[in-house]
């Protein structure tokens, strides 16, 4: 099958490179020409802009699009549509909310545009272990795609999850949950770093860990890596950043009255990360002295 992909960072070059290892025909188009040469040199059809990407596509077209969510999502879908025809299938592969799915689905479809909502997980590794594809959209664009996220996928690796948004709704979900799995693993990790046992193997922790243990997973394989090349991880910056979907993960916690306080706790702790000396720890300490007489710490100057 020939398929166009938009965007070939990360996870888009990996995903040109897995559908050409499956003998797919991959039109391969990014602003950066030396990403498009270098998935040309790997057996795809480069193209100069997306007007060249749609020429070398048959109809009915397949389209592919791995920006970033948001704007970048919306201002490329918006160059493409007026050269397309009826019958042609987008599918956003990105990390977009989905409600903007079923916008754009809306928009589209008077137009004879058909859409698709495709939750990727998987990261760098897809490459070699395959991604978890969650889609959105009608059974018939899924059918069609069907042959292109099986080459993605590792086996039972993809799933219809239901109509337009329900693949990005469930990838949100999914992200929520990775938040609260990330922040139980780096608070275990730092019970044990900060205990009277100073020399815990971290690393050597994480891999007993992975051996049978309820608690095994692939987050902790990593976890379990990153402790091997840096065991203080005195090579990183406190701060973590959040990508959107644990935010929208809470905000549909709350609209649903569904309480989820570990995801929503796991968010607030992000936020803390790119504090420094936040005024809410001084704040804390402030009040404890004023109540208890409990000693402080003087700014540093």
């Amino acid at each position: 099958m020939r398929i166009g992909m938009v965007g070939l960072g990360r996870m888009g070059g990996n995903m040109v490179e897995r559908l050409l290892r499956d003998g797919h025909e991959v039109v391969a188009y990014t602003r950066d020409q030396a990403k498009v040469q270098r998935a040309v040199a790997s057996g795809a059809i480069g193209a100069k802009d997306v007007e060249d990407l749609v020429r070398q596509l048959p109809m009915p077209r397949a389209i592919w699009i791995m920006v970033p969510a948001g704007q970048a999502t919306q201002d490329m879908i918006d160059q493409l549509v007026p050269l397309l025809t009826p019958g042609d299938l987008l599918i956003d592969g990105g990390n977009s909310r989905y409600s903007d799915d079923i916008a754009r689905y809306g928009a589209l479809k008077p137009k004879g545009i058909h859409y698709m909502d495709a939750g990727t997980s998987g990261g760098i590794w897809g490459l070699e272990i395959g991604y978890c594809l969650m889609v959105g959209g009608d059974r018939v664009d899924f059918e069609r795609l069907e042959p292109i996220l099986k080459s993605l996928a590792p086996p039972d690796g993809y799933m219809h999850c239901g109509p337009i948004g329900a693949g990005h709704f469930v990838k949100m979900v999914h992200n929520g949950i990775e938040y609260g799995l990330m922040q139980a693993y780096a608070e275990g990790f730092e019970i044990m770093k900060s205990s009277q046992y100073t020399e815990l193997d971290l690393a050597g922790i994480a891999n007993l860990w992975m051996q049978g243990s309820v608690v095994r997973s692939w987050l902790l394989e990593l976890t379990g890596r990153a402790l091997e090349a840096d065991p203080g991880l005195e090579q990183l910056a406190p701060y973590v950043e959040d990508s959107g979907e644990g935010r929208w993960t809470v905000e549909e916690s709350i609209n649903l009255s569904v309480p989820a306080p570990i995801i929503s706790l796991s968010l607030q702790m992000r936020f803390r990360s790119r504090q420094d000396n936040s005024f809410s720890s001084r704040m804390l300490a402030a009040m404890r002295q004023q109540f208890g007489g409990h000693a402080v710490k003087a700014a540093k100057s």
